[in-house]
């Protein structure tokens, strides 16, 4: 991974920050919400303690029985098709009895609903009516109450009976409707508005469980009071709805609707609260305003004297309700629940303005932090490459030193950081390097000079030596043998020193060979023919361009260096193998390829065979002319006299080795 890609992985470093104030605008939030719900919290209290002291008309217990007003006319029949829109909010009446009230203009009615399997009947009048399955009405009105015993011995209409004293204005018998099925029994009738009830009691006798016959469960008659509705418009707050509840969650009264006043938030607004600050919310649909009954957990909190908070949906986009419960009546003696309710979009603008701020803010520091880190890891990544650059062209194969460094300085050393510390080392390490490959390319050259004088005192005293022998005693035979190898590696030695001298030679005559135009083809094929009668029973397979290939270039050095190639090539063909020379014009020169079968090369070598005093031959047998690796670094030579650059590496199908001469056109002098 290069450095421009860490440093914008750094960069990412900075996305901290606007998490960090998203965490923050999320804070924010729940703490606004939290002041607001303590608000509105208040002002539940305060409506609460202004509807008891004005002597509201609130519920005196927590038990009662809820009368729902019918909105459609109810026909007495004994079947629940009438009651189906109310059904869903029955009353619990007994282990497995159920009833619903409702009321209109022609009066109250009353459906009672038991699930028995078994069955025991009789009618009101029958002597053993108590014991068979009935049920007891009782209607209270002030002082008044009266019981009447309904049962059927058969489906259908029947009449209820008085069990108590007749009392004037108050009916003897009740007329209704009783329906059975496999699952039970149900009652239906209506009572007289004109009685005008305030308590009913209710009892139902299941004679297959047995129990009190005569028992009732008495409580009073609660309604929605549009009187009561009244004293809340007076008490709201604005912009809210306030709604008075029985202790079971039964609505009584209610004022006031939601409106959320002020800018209405967009979609992607509303999308951004709500995917990225919004609290948990509760659903809208156990809220809805049409029901007669609110079972919540709110509700039941309140009642228990603790009042409670809650965050639901709103009706509008992106807008949120806060609803507070709270108590109404003193501590431990709780009259009912006052739910008020009140719409904002206030938090959902200020915590998405504060947000997108944020973003805003947080995306252009992160644009200039990652744009300043990307241009100083720019900057940083060309410096490096420049100074890799100059490292990789400061020194050419054979050692010398050249490109920027040759010209003058290494780049970027005046720097006073810590790159311009490292160009100053490469400097320093290429000056010394400098040094020491120009000592030691004049070294042979040196020793050879130095060896020469040495080497002709040991040889002129070895002569010297034999002939004082010769003439005055004749050399022990056992002193012959040492005579003979101190002439053998004198001669040796010899043999070195000229090697040497004519590789410093061949350098200079080399760089001072002057060019001509001839048709390289022509000295490639005149090679190969020359070739033919020194390889023996090898065979040399000669691939020339079908047309001329003229060239500026020093013919001799060129064939000079295919001698070499061909002796290196010898020396590792078999005796049966196989040589194959090839030109190939390029654009800008041509190509020489000399392959030869044989063992491949080491990959570790195939970078430094051009180099001088390298040699994969074998050690030279006693009486063999040494191999000092001057023939391949004589080809470079010639190569890099005309402008190109030889190379080695192994045939594709590993039967050999392949050498390249590339060649260019050397320049041409003035006159």
């Amino acid at each position: 991974m290069n450095l421009r890609r860490k440093l914008l992985l750094v960069a990412l470093c900075t996305l901290a920050l606007p998490v960090a104030g998203w965490l923050y605008v999320r804070q924010m939030e729940t703490l606004l919400r939290e002041g607001q719900a303590q608000a509105l919290v208040a002002s539940a209290r305060a409506v609460a303690r202004s509807l008891v002291a004005t002597g509201a008309a609130l519920p005196q217990s927590s038990r009662g029985w809820y009368v729902q007003p019918a909105a459609d006319p109810i026909t007495v029949d004994g079947y629940g098709d009438d009651w189906a829109p109310l059904t869903p909010w029955s009353q619990p009446l007994g282990p497995r009895g159920s009833v619903l009230l409702a009321e209109d203009a022609g009066g109250l009615y009353l459906y009672v609903q038991q699930r028995s399997t078994q069955r025991s009947r009789a009618d009101a009048d029958d002597a053993g009516a108590l014991r068979a399955d009935h049920l007891v009405l009782e209607l209270d009105r002030g002082d008044t109450r009266l019981r009447y015993l309904l049962a059927s011995a058969a489906p259908g209409p029947f009449d209820a009976r008085l069990l108590d004293a007749p009392v004037p204005g108050w009916p003897d018998r009740l007329a209704g409707q009783w329906q059975e099925d496999g699952g039970g029994w149900r009652v239906e009738l209506r009572l007289p508005g004109a009685l005008a009830i305030d308590r009913l009691g209710l009892g139902i006798y299941d004679a297959s469980t047995g129990g009190d016959p005569l028992a009732v469960d008495a409580r009073p008659l609660w309604r929605y009071s549009a009187s009561l509705s009244q004293e809340l418009a007076r008490l709201a707050p604005e912009d809210t709805r306030v709604r008075v509840l029985a202790a079971p969650g039964w609505v009584l009264a209610q004022s006031g609707r939601l409106q959320s006043g002020g800018p209405q938030p967009g979609w992607f607004a509303a999308l951004i609260y709500r995917a990225l600050l919004a609290n948990r919310v509760e659903d809208a649909a156990p809220w809805t305003q049409d029901a007669p009954r609110l079972d919540l957990p709110e509700i039941a909190r309140a009642r228990e004297g603790r009042p409670s908070t809650v965050w639901r949906e709103g009706e509008t986009r992106a807008s949120v309700v806060l609803a507070a419960a709270v108590p109404i009546g003193a501590p431990g003696h709780v009259r009912g629940v006052l739910l008020l309710e009140q719409a904002s979009t206030t938090v959902p603008l200020l915590a998405n303005r504060a947000l997108l701020t944020l973003l805003l803010t947080s995306f252009g520091v992160l644009l200039v932090a990652g744009g300043i880190l990307l241009w100083f890891a720019t900057r940083l990544s060309l410096r490096l490459g420049r100074l890799r650059d100059a490292a990789e062209r400061a020194q050419l194969a054979d050692g010398r030193l050249d490109g920027l460094f040759a010209r003058g300085r290494f780049p970027m050393t005046a720097a006073e950081d810590e790159i311009g510390d490292l160009a100053r080392s490469f400097e320093r390490l290429f000056e010394a390097i400098g040094g020491y490959t120009d000592y030691l390319r004049t070294l042979a050259s040196k020793l050879s000079h130095e060896l020469n004088t040495p080497l002709a005192i040991v040889k002129s005293s070895l002569d010297n030596l034999e002939h004082a022998l010769e003439a005055n005693a004749a050399l022990p035979p056992e002193a012959q043998p040492y005579l003979a190898r101190a002439r053998d590696g004198v001669a040796r030695l010899g043999t070195l020193v000229r090697a040497m001298s004519e590789a410093s030679r061949m350098e200079r005559a080399i760089a001072a060979a002057e060019a001509e135009d001839v048709d390289l083809r022509e000295v490639v094929r005149g090679c190969a023919e020359a070739y033919r009668p020194l390889i023996g029973a090898r065979t040399l397979a000669c691939e020339l361009p079908g047309v001329p290939l003229p060239m500026h270039c020093a013919p001799e050095l060129i064939a000079q260096a295919l001698d070499k190639l061909l002796d290196n090539a010898l020396s590792f063909t078999p005796a049966d193998g196989w040589l194959r020379l090839g030109l190939v014009p390029r654009d800008d020169g041509a190509e020489i390829t000399l392959a030869n079968q044989g063992p491949p090369l080491p990959a570790a070598m195939q970078g430094r065979l051009f180099d001088s005093l390298v040699s994969l031959r074998d050690k030279a047998t006693p009486g063999d002319a040494p191999h000092l690796g001057l023939g391949l670094y004589v080809v470079r030579l010639v190569a890099e006299r005309h402008g190109g650059s030889a190379s080695a590496g192994n045939l594709d199908d590993g039967s050999g080795v392949a050498f390249s001469l590339r060649l260019r056109n050397m320049p041409r002098q003035r006159l």
